[in-house]
């Protein structure tokens, strides 16, 4: 007999679905005084994994520098019986060769809006992102641990 959590948990499958319906993450880093640092920000999956790009001076980048453990939690549902979501417990990359950056500026930017593909936002949007990534580092979440759950299955 399975017990609760387990009739619940998503696949892998499922949990790629998840991420790849949403748009937002809550990405938690450990502060210098011991207290978790969260933010949310927007993300794509590349190669399995949630990236994100933010600014190279930000407190999240100080923290994960500082030590890389991060948590993220993609989450979506209203009410109790709809509630899904995906914990990610593991390591922050920070990955700061422009050319890396600016592929997940790239990809992010136009997930944001909607866009079929990056030259889609046009000539400003494309000059909008490039000038960004020259301030900013990506971030690729490596999984140790990942906690999965969706109340749909309850029912």
């Amino acid at each position: 007999m399975s017990s609760g959590r387990d009739r619940v948990k998503l696949s892998e499958d499922e949990v790629q679905a998840l991420l790849g319906e949403n748009l937002k993450v809550q990405v938690a880093a450990n502060g210098r005084d011991g207290f978790p640092h969260l933010t949310t920000l927007f993300y794509v999956v590349r190669d399995g994994r949630i990236a994100f790009w933010t600014y190279g001076r930000s407190q999240k980048i100080l923290n994960l520098d500082r030590d890389p453990r991060v948590t993220a939690l993609v989450e979506d549902g209203t009410d109790y019986f709809e509630l899904r979501g995906v914990s990610i417990e593991g390591r922050a990359e920070i990955v700061r060769d422009p050319a890396t950056i600016l592929e997940i500026g790239s990809a992010v930017a136009t997930r944001m809006v909607g866009a079929d593909s990056f030259e889609s936002l046009g000539e400003i949007g494309m000059q909008a992102v490039q000038k960004q990534a020259t301030k900013r580092v990506g971030v690729i979440i490596h999984p140790e641990r990942v906690a999965s759950w969706d109340h749909r299955k309850m029912t």
